[in-house]
């Protein structure tokens, strides 16, 4: 049985990182090329550029650089003071062969960026980390950017515990109360950056980071929700993108409702996937169980619906860890679905502890308690676009999803409440984005991506107006240089 920080350094990339950033793709079906318009729409007037601001780089470990970006707490009202952006950098090694900046970003909303690269800078191809410096930024209200902050590590762990898919009235009431409270939390120990997290601040900051690092168009590597911060940006600024890739793309267009169906269906497509494989090669759960597979999963589930497992010694493993934890090892097919097997297979013997630790992971929870990467997400989301102030659309929402994602759609469609109760309004409606005037920018979507369905990087691409799409035929979360057999290796060219 894998230890905790075996659990979590398999994870890091695929979970943590969001699964979240140039030849051909082994199994793959190979890339849908989209030719880029003979006449692409003109692009929009921009604002002016932004003023650049010195950054004073000091050594912060391997190699890496480290600064704070000030970027203005509210655009709308200068009065209001500055938000520091924590910024980190490795320099090309050959200044004389030096392109410029590649910025990258690995999704969430609400993961790291900075600790992200100074883990995973290695997956950048040497050719490419030879011509440019790489750099990354926490967005205000994440890791070292003025962090959303809510409730203390005792609280999380207990609105984690609560069943995500409520069997009663009573346990309704206590997932309405945890969302409550979480938001009340926030309200009270980060109001003052709370109205300011919106995806469109954070491309803004994107944008004074370019501007900031000499850069007079923007290089970008963005994951998962790393894609709609460049989306964004090239909403906002078509002509100040350099090159672009967006792998494991959200639709900017998406309603609350339909963000939450099209996960629950990618969830439940990645866990059929998972164990089809799993009977294939007689994976440590199938050697557990007899008969049919998936309805041993289901009848393991509601036995942990019904009482939960031993877990680490302090905490149980109940509906919401065992969902948390299914869905986290669903990210990578190479170090996650492994994981779950062996979790599965300890669980169907009274253990929960491997589950417990890939839950762990997908939160960013460790000894010392949680990262801010829960309350990020949800500060984000949240006004991102409007959610129903009242109970009764998430629960028609769950009916309708447990018909065709019956295993994960009920958890996801009732996981909106939280945003029932935010106490910001949301900054802005749904929109495609064209971006008119941008260079060719390439979208990667994978077939069977559980977080980010391949349904929305087609969207993504027929919106754009210089959009090329690669499709992958393959299994996990986003496909760029995560160790799956269907992946992208090598450079994408970026001329």
């Amino acid at each position: 049985m894998p230890h905790h920080g075996q659990v979590r350094s398999a994870l890091t990339a695929a979970v943590l990182a969001a699964g979240l950033l140039l030849s051909a793709c082994t199994g793959a079906a190979g890339p849908e090329a989209r030719p880029t318009p003979s006449a692409a729409p003109s692009a929009a007037p921009t604002e002016a550029e932004p003023t650049p601001v010195p950054l004073a780089w000091a050594p912060c470990g391997d190699g890496f650089e480290c600064t704070a970006l000030p970027a203005p707490l509210d655009r709308g009202d200068p009065s209001a003071g500055t938000v520091d952006l924590a910024v980190t950098r490795r320099p090309a090694p050959d200044a004389a062969t030096r392109i410029g900046s590649l910025v990258v970003n690995p999704g969430g909303p609400g993961s790291s960026a900075v600790d992200y690269l100074q883990q995973a800078w290695q997956q950048v191809p040497e050719p490419v980390r030879a011509r440019f410096d790489l750099v990354a930024f926490d967005p205000r209200g994440v890791g070292g950017s003025a962090p959303v902050r809510c409730v203390t590590t005792e609280e999380l762990d207990a609105l984690v515990a609560l069943d995500p898919d409520p069997d009663d009235d009573a346990e309704l009431q206590a997932l309405q109360d945890g969302g409550r409270r979480l938001a009340d939390g926030c309200a009270a120990r980060s109001g003052d950056v709370l109205p300011h997290v919106s995806t469109e601040e954070a491309a803004r900051d994107l944008d004074l980071l370019r501007a900031s690092l000499g850069d007079e168009g923007l290089t970008y590597l963005g994951y998962s929700y790393g894609t709609a911060i460049g989306a964004e940006h090239l909403r906002l600024f078509p002509t100040r993108v350099r090159a672009m890739v967006l792998d494991g793309a959200l639709d900017p267009a998406l309603s609350w409702d339909e963000l939450l169906s099209g996960q629950a269906a990618g969830f439940d497509v990645a866990l059929a996937a998972f164990l089809d494989d799993c009977e294939r090669t007689r994976c440590a759960f199938r050697r557990v169980v007899d008969g049919d597979l998936t309805a041993a999963f289901d009848v393991l589930a509601a036995r942990v619906d019904a009482q939960p497992l031993p877990g680490d010694g302090e905490r149980t493993v109940g509906p919401g860890e065992f969902s948390l934890g299914v869905g986290a090892g669903l990210y990578s097919r190479t170090s996650g679905w492994p994981a779950v097997a062996e979790g599965l297979a300890l669980a169907e013997q009274g253990d929960g502890s491997v589950l417990l630790q890939l839950s762990d992971a997908y939160l960013d929870r460790t000894d010392d308690g949680y990262a801010n990467t829960t309350e990020a997400n949800l500060a984000v989301n949240c006004i991102d676009r409007p959610w129903p102030r009242e109970t009764g659309p998430y629960l028609e929402l769950a009916e309708q999803v447990r018909r065709t994602s019956p295993r994960f759609g009920p958890a996801i469609a009732l996981s909106g409440l939280s945003c029932a109760t935010w106490p910001v309004p949301p900054v802005r409606e749904p929109q495609p984005v064209q971006a008119g005037g941008a260079p060719p920018v390439v979208v990667i979507g994978t077939t069977r991506d559980p977080a980010t369905p391949y349904a929305w990087s087609q969207a993504l691409a027929d919106q754009l107006s210089s959009a090329v799409l690669l499709t992958v035929d393959g299994d996990g979360h986003t496909a760029y240089r995560t160790g799956t057999g269907s992946c992208r290796q090598g450079p994408v060219p970026v001329r």
